[in-house]
Order: C-alpha cells, then structure tokens, then sequence
C-alpha cells in the first residue's frame, strides 16, 4: 500500500478487462474497442495507431513493431517480430567500398519499417475487428487534431534538431520554426491521408503504390539504397518466443534479433541471489555486475538469428548462468567478460531509443503485450514528403564490419532493443508487461519484475521505483536512488552518475486469477494511464 499523504498513483483495479499504455488518448482508445466488444488485439491496435500520431517522437508507421500474445487458455505466448529488413543492396562490402558509416539521420539507418505490416497480421489471425475499422480514432486524431501532452511537448522540444535538419520534418513538425506549444492543438493532414489509405487497402496501401514510392524516391533522394522490391516485400514473421524460470514463473521474450534473450540471462544469474533480503547498495551493485556481463554478450554475440548464429541455448545454460554468477564479486566491480569457452569461440570467429509500449487484457483473458518503435526521437528525422510518413532510424543498430552477427546485410535485421514482455504461470498468463527507454528495456524488464517477485512491490510501486542502468562505460542512478547508495557504489568502482533522463518508462497488467480482478499499472515517468471496468 502506497503513502497516500506523498504523491504517486495507485494500481487500477478492474473486473473485466484493463489497459495500460503511455499516453491517455492511446489508453482511451483501447477502452472504447473493449466496451465495444473488441478483443485484446482490437484495443492494442487501436491503441498504438492512435499513439502513432499522437506521440511522434516515440513511435509511428514508419517503424517497428514487436508483441507477445497470450491468447485465454493457450500455454505459451505466441511471438511476433515486426522489425524491418536492410535492403538487398545493403552489404559490409558495400559500406567498406564507398566509406560509408551509419549515422542516426541517414538513409542508410533505414530499414523497411515493419509495424504496418505487423499489425496487420495481428489482427488478420487473432482480432474480431478489421484494421480499416481499428485505424478509424488514429485518423480522426490525425485530422481533426490531438492536444499534445506535457512529456509529449517535452521531448519534441528536446528533439528539435533532429526534425530541423530535413525541410519535410521541420515543415511538418516544427510549425513556425519552433516545436508546438505544450497543450497546442496540433494536426497532420498528410499522415491522415495515409492512414486512409492503409485502411483502405490494407497494407499493400504502405508497401506499394504511392505510399512507397513517396518513401523509396525520398530516401534514393538522399543517397539511401531502398527500391520498390523492398518495400513490396517486407513481411512479419511469427516466431519462437525464448523463456526462462524465475521465481517460479515462466518469463517469456521475443527471440534475437531482440534483446529480450539479455532479460532471461540477468534472470537467470539473479536467481541465485535472495535479492529481496539485500539491502539497496548490495541490490544496486548486483543488478550492475548482472547488467555489463549480459549487455557485454549482447553486444558481441546478439543478431538476427535467421541469418547468423546467435547461441541462445547456450546463453540460457546452466553453464552459463553458473560461470556469470561465479564472476561476481559483491564487494568490488569487475569488468565483464565473455565465458566460459564455447562463447569466446564464437566471439573470436566474428572478429569482434525511443518507444511506446502498451498492454491490454480483455475480457476474456486474452493477453497482449505491444511495442512499436521510431527507436530515436524522431527516428532519422527523414520525413516522405507527400505520405506524411517519419522513417524511423534502427539501422543505427547494425555494425558495417563483415563478420559480425549484426553486420549489415541483404534483408538482414538490426539487433533490436524493444521487447514486449510476457509473465505466464502454470500454463497461464499472468502478467503482459514492458519497459521503454532503448538500451535499458532489457535492464527494466529485470527490475520491474525483481520489484514485483523478490520485493513484493504491487505492480504500480515496481513502475514507480527509481532505476539504474550499467551500460557504456557508467553506472545510471535516477534521482530517487540516495546519495549514500551512490557514494557506496563509487566506493566499490563503480563510475556512478546521476541519470541524465528518466530511464524509460513502462506498463503492466497483473491478472490475479485468485481475485477475479485484474491490476493495472502505468509509469509516471510518461504520460500515459492505466484504465480498466
């Protein structure tokens, strides 16, 4: 039970059936479908078209799309990957030949954007309404106009130059020069028409015909090496999900290219820990040990598995889990290390963050768990000039060395830092959830459910807790970390700093079988809501 007397959010508590996303317009949609009669991947898609428009920075058509579905009475989750491919001109050879490197607002971090097409699918095999019917409040939005939010006109203002660079983006988003006033009314015309369009004529309205050709011609306008055959043949895939056993749960993530496989393994190497009895200072050292060793893997190891050989098995090993347990030392930070042997063969053979997340259970307790991504603010900031249509930039993801198991190439996908997550129980869904904020999503998937299992933190006090984050040469601390638990950790060697942003932001849904009721929470690092009835 929270401290009423301080500020904070209580869990919503629901009979029926409860959403949880980032921005309360998208929260709003997802209800109406449900009291309509729509299921679970009705609202969530509803939900994430609207969200589309209204929160541009962080998501949009033109990027990607990842979800776990658990539909009522099913085992284990099924797993979707919406995530764009390089195009088949794309190879290392390519980039060593012509010097070129992928910086965050080329062409080349462009890879065909995949949520259209995923959502598409989503709703073809497992939704009760149609896409056109689904995609009817995002139009509206589009048209009529939406009021932009506090953390919505927060980021844009921070965001700026990203859209001022390109006269499309800076025309569309940044009206009389400057980013749009914080409860402004804003609209954009162009991406309604698209938005018709798609309904009309399903996705083949985004990946061919005028849509496409608007994206390809100004993308091969800025020297990118997309053609028409990419588009026209950008397709979701339905995948394996990974998992591993914590606490007695079954923790469910969508496979590599994903990072979600980098969740399990810090699961897996906090399972040998009773984290709920340390206190905050030996929690915080053994969450960043944890962190560099399985982003350290990641970074070296992680790729699209269809077209290079990433060792899941082995990372979710016994071994494995043993030999990174066996590398802490709780009194002093380590630099991390790839083991034991099997791994470092590999790593020697190859030579070598922006996102909504939303949840939904309806009714009948079908269970989704959504991501879809621009990956940076504004994503490249490339806008197609007559579609209306902001390209994301998840090519910044791929390395252009040959060799590596994310190197650029031919219809390859980027190693991918969005994860929907999925908590199941006895062969039961338990909990859809997720975390945003780029790199860190692996890491708060961790600590969200480390606050919710080892804790014993309702769902909404596990979103609220401050964070931390040890990636790329610092250890991250949000504000509400104390100083002597800072001071502590530079003490054991940690480079220790306090967080320059929120880290990320995020939503669950608990379905408490026991009860009969479902609980709710959303993060208040966004602007989102958590409703149900």
């Amino acid at each position: 039970m929270r401290d009423f007397s301080a500020p904070g959010r209580s869990p919503v508590y629901a009979a029926n059936a409860a959403v949880a996303t980032s921005h309360p317009l998208s929260t709003l949609a997802a209800i109406e479908v449900l009291r309509a009669g729509g299921n679970a991947v009705d609202a969530g898609i509803a939900a994430v078209a609207v969200q589309c428009v209204v929160d541009p920075l962080m998501t949009g058509i033109g990027g990607d799309c990842f979800a776990l579905y658990a539909p009522a009475g099913a085992k284990t989750p099924i797993a979707l990957d919406g995530s764009g491919r390089a195009p088949a001109a794309a190879t290392p050879e390519w980039y060593a030949e012509h010097g070129v490197a992928i910086t965050p607002t080329s062409p080349h971090a462009v890879t065909v954007p995949g949520a259209v097409g995923a959502w598409d699918l989503l709703v073809r095999q497992h939704g009760s309404r149609s896409l056109s019917e689904l995609l009817q409040p995002a139009i509206g939005y589009a048209e009529d106009g939406f009021v932009i939010q506090q953390r919505v006109g927060w980021d844009w203002q921070r965001n700026v130059a990203r859209v001022a660079g390109d006269p499309h983006a800076a025309a569309t988003y940044l009206p009389g020069g400057a980013a749009p006033a914080i409860g402004s009314v804003f609209r954009l015309p162009k991406l309604a028409a698209t938005l018709r369009r798609i309904a009309e004529e399903g996705p083949r309205g985004f990946y061919e015909g005028p849509v496409a050709d608007d994206m390809v011609g100004r993308l091969t306008e800025l020297g990118g090496l997309h053609t028409r055959d990419d588009f026209a043949g950008a397709r979701p895939d339905v995948v394996t999900p990974v998992s591993t056993r914590y606490r007695g749960y079954d923790v469910y993530e969508c496979p590599p290219a994903g990072q979600g496989l980098a969740a399990l393994m810090m699961l897996n190497v906090l399972s040998h820990h009773d984290v709920g009895a340390l206190s905050d200072l030996d929690r915080l050292h053994l969450f960043a040990e944890t962190c560099k060793q399985a982003y350290h893997h990641r970074d070296v190891l992680f790729g699209d598995a269809d077209l290079a050989r990433v060792p899941v098995e082995h990372l979710l090993s016994d071994a494995w889990k043993a030999a990174a347990h066996g590398a802490i030392d709780m009194s002093r930070a380590q630099p991390p290390e790839i083991y034991p042997e099997i791994a470092r063969e590999i790593a020697e053979e190859r030579a070598h963050k922006d996102t909504v997340y939303l949840c939904v259970v309806d009714r009948d307790g079908n269970a989704l768990s959504l991501i879809n991504s621009v990956f940076q603010g504004f994503g490249s900031g490339i806008l197609a000039p007559e579609s209306g249509v902001l390209l994301h930039n998840r090519g910044l993801s791929f390395r252009t060395e040959a060799g590596h198991p994310n190197s650029v190439g031919t219809g390859k996908r980027p190693m991918h830092t969005i994860i929907p997550g999925m908590l199941m129980k006895d062969g039961q869904a338990v909990a859809p959830f997720g975390v945003m904020g780029g790199h860190y999503q692996a890491m708060g998937h961790v600590e969200l459910l480390s606050g919710i299992l080892d804790r014993g933190l309702d769902v909404q006090a596990a979103l609220d807790a401050p964070r931390s984050f040890a990636y790329g040469g610092s250890l991250e601390l949000e504000g509400g970390i104390s100083d002597a638990a800072m001071a502590g950790l530079i003490a054991r060697g940690h480079p220790a700093i306090r967080a320059p942003l929120p880290l990320g932001g995020g939503q669950i849904i608990w379905i408490d079988r026991a009860a009969g009721t479902l609980v709710a929470g959303s993060d208040p690092r966004k602007d989102g809501a958590a409703l149900g009835y």
